[in-house]
Formats: C-alpha cells, sequence, structure tokens
C-alpha cells in the first residue's frame, strides 16, 4: 500500500474552538484515520514556547475527536519546500501562496514513510 500525503488547506489560527470544528469537519469529510501535528523544535531538539503550545493543542484537540494525534519533527520544512520550489522556478510571490501547505505536506511524508518503514 502506498501512501501520499495531500494538502487540503491552511487553517489559519483564531480561537481553538473555531480551529477544532474545521479540523473535526475535514476529519470526516476525508476519513482521517489520524492527525499529524508540525512539533515546532528548537534547532538543537529543544522544545520551547511554540512546542509547548503545540503539545497544548494537541490536548485540547484529543478531547474533541477520535482518532490518534501524532507530533513529526517539523524543522527545516518550511526551508526545505522553499529550496524546491526555488529549484522549481516559482516565483516569490506564489510561493509565499503554498509554502505553509506545501510544508504541511512535506511534514505529513515524512511521517507516513516513516509508519510504513515501521
Amino acid at each position: 500500500m502506498r501512501y501520499s500525503a495531500t494538502p487540503l488547506e491552511t487553517i489559519a489560527r483564531k480561537k481553538f474552538t473555531l480551529d477544532a470544528v474545521r479540523i473535526t469537519e475535514l476529519i470526516a469529510e476525508n476519513e482521517a484515520v489520524g492527525v499529524v501535528l508540525g512539533l515546532p523544535l528548537n534547532m538543537d531538539g529543544s522544545e520551547g514556547p511554540r512546542a509547548q503550545s503545540t503539545r497544548a493543542f494537541a490536548r485540547n484537540l484529543a478531547q474533541r475527536i477520535q482518532i490518534p494525534i501524532a507530533f513529526w519533527d517539523e524543522r527545516l520544512s518550511t526551508a526545505a519546500v522553499t529550496r524546491m520550489m526555488i529549484d522549481a522556478d516559482v516565483r516569490r510571490d506564489k510561493r509565499a501562496e503554498v509554502v505553509d501547505k506545501l510544508a504541511a505536506s512535506y511534514i505529513l511524508q515524512g511521517a507516513l514513510e516513516r509508519l510504513r518503514r515501521g
């Protein structure tokens, strides 16, 4: 079986309740079996305030959904995607439009490949 990460949409963080409602809708619409959250670690691998905020978000989300939530190191994901787009000659304004969505896809693809390998 092959897995492929496909970006759906970028959810601009507003309030937890609104964000959770949209995530729950996306889970139902796409019959998702798990959620992968990018964990914004510091370059030395330690967890700072952003990672702690992500973990708190996951704890709150877990109370609303019935599928597992996993974390994936998101360090350098935006840089990797930006580099790929530059190599593909994508204009700067176009890169800005899609970088978050593609970085999320990059993070998910990494997690799926790790699961596939065991």
